[in-house]
């Protein structure tokens, strides 16, 4: 079955719905979905919260549901700061935590975290690399002039699931992850990418990675509605317009599933929805309508 998350409310929905990250997060959970997520932003002129306070918090008011990073950027980070925060927020939701990983954001994130923008790449391969030893509590060579490193409590290794839909991010996520996590891709840009990830499976010798797909529902809306929001989908991800009109998921929840069917059909095996239309919690009904089709 196709697993269904939600993407918590942002601090405008928040203060427009009196909707707090709490009731939100038990919400979500109460209604039977399979996790929970918030994206890692630092200064994009939006109002936004820091990801891991935020899923702190989220994970301290729920029991079951999984927390995800839609995605962590460990790069704008020390490194051994970032291994603390993930294995911090791992330990805090006993362990039930998936991260995204990411190494994007937009060059003003990098400049306000006063690191080069063209070093994203090497700095996330590198984290990658040495996040399992740090998690664990073992030693890293990643100090100055190759000190070794050494965090505690150790923890449970989250799973990895490597953010966008290139064929770098195809590769970090057979080589050194656990899942590739696309966003807003169509059904057959998902499925020529699991033919991609078995080829580089094959090649690294390690388990083809799992495919989760990030997307947009909006249930109920009209046409009017599905088009202003494919143009702020185009406009925000630089894509033409046509190709963002066919990605939000919209209708009733048996057409939404229907939708979600097919890319569970490509190989997808989770799902990790922002909602858009009318309130939070209806869209989040809607969607656990949809899951309880799937």
């Amino acid at each position: 079955m196709l697993k269904i998350g939600v993407i918590l409310p942002s601090v405008d929905v928040q203060r427009t719905e009196h909707l707090d990250l709490r009731e939100a997060a038990r919400y979500a959970e109460e209604a039977g979905l399979d996790s929970i997520w918030m994206g890692d932003h630092l200064a994009t002129g939006a109002a936004t919260l820091d990801m891991t306070i935020g899923l702190s918090t989220a994970a301290a008011v729920t029991e079951r549901i999984a927390i995800g990073a839609s995605v962590f950027v460990p790069a704008i980070r020390p490194l051994a700061w970032a291994a603390k925060q993930i294995a911090s927020l791992q330990y805090v939701s006993g362990e039930r935590l998936i991260l995204g990983v990411g190494s994007g954001g937009g060059e003003e994130q990098w400049r306000a975290a006063e690191v080069p923008f063209a070093e994203r790449g090497r700095r996330t391969d590198r984290a990658l690399r040495a996040l399992p030893d740090l998690l664990a509590g073992k030693p890293a060579e990643i100090g100055v002039d190759g000190q070794a490193v050494q965090l505690a409590p150790a923890v449970a290794r989250p799973r990895f699931w490597v953010g966008n839909d290139s064929a770098v991010a195809r590769r970090r996520a057979a080589q050194l992850g656990d899942g590739w996590f696309p966003s807003l891709v169509p059904v057959e840009d998902v499925a020529t990418g699991r033919e991609h990830l078995e080829e580089l499976a094959d090649r690294f010798a390690r388990p083809v990675p799992t495919i989760a797909i990030g997307g947009v529902s909006a249930g109920g809306a009209d046409d009017a509605a599905v088009r202003a929001l494919a143009a702020v989908i185009a406009a925000g991800y630089g894509m033409p317009y046509e190709r963002a009109l066919s990605l939000p998921l919209t209708g009733t929840a048996e057409q939404v599933a229907d939708q979600l069917g097919r890319y569970a059909d490509a190989g997808a095996s989770h799902a990790v929805l922002g909602v858009a239309g009318t309130d939070w919690r209806t869209q989040v009904d809607h969607l656990a309508a949809v899951r309880a089709l799937l």
